[in-house]
């Protein structure tokens, strides 16, 4: 149990460090501060959804294209999540892809690399290695 929080933990967290890494490089993609979270949500929701159920459909009909699943559900997610008000908007066909590819980018690196901060806290922890709080 405690294995899928972290899991969706760390997925919300990366998808809430792409979205807000693709709004700092992007000027024609905004997140409010006050939608931040809801667009993080319903992104990583979305997400989580999204990709099981395309890659099953792919995988059938075209299995070439299962590298690009990634892709494409990080741009259904992001046209999901941009439906809600007052929260994610994204203005450019050129933002909609450069926003695909830099939240896939992110969200990828992310959950590759936040997996290890929280495993090294937790087995510092195990085995009784404290760290000073700076």
């Amino acid at each position: 149990m405690i294995r899928i929080l972290l899991r969706a933990l760390i997925f919300l967290l990366s998808a809430a460090l792409g979205l807000w890494v693709a709004s700092l490089v992007l000027p024609d993609l905004t997140v409010t501060a006050s939608g931040f979270v809801t667009a993080a949500v319903v992104f990583a929701v979305t997400q989580s959804v999204l990709s099981p159920f395309l890659a099953k459909v792919v995988a059938r009909g075209a299995p070439a294209f299962l590298g690009g699943i990634g892709l494409l559900s990080t741009f259904v997610a992001l046209w999901i999540a941009s439906l809600f008000p007052g929260g994610l908007t994204i203005t450019g066909w050129q933002t909609w892809i450069l926003a695909a590819l830099v939240v896939w980018l992110v969200t990828a690196v992310a959950t590759l690399l936040l997996p290890l901060v929280f495993l090294r806290e937790a087995r510092g922890k195990r085995a009784g290695v404290t760290r000073p709080i700076p």
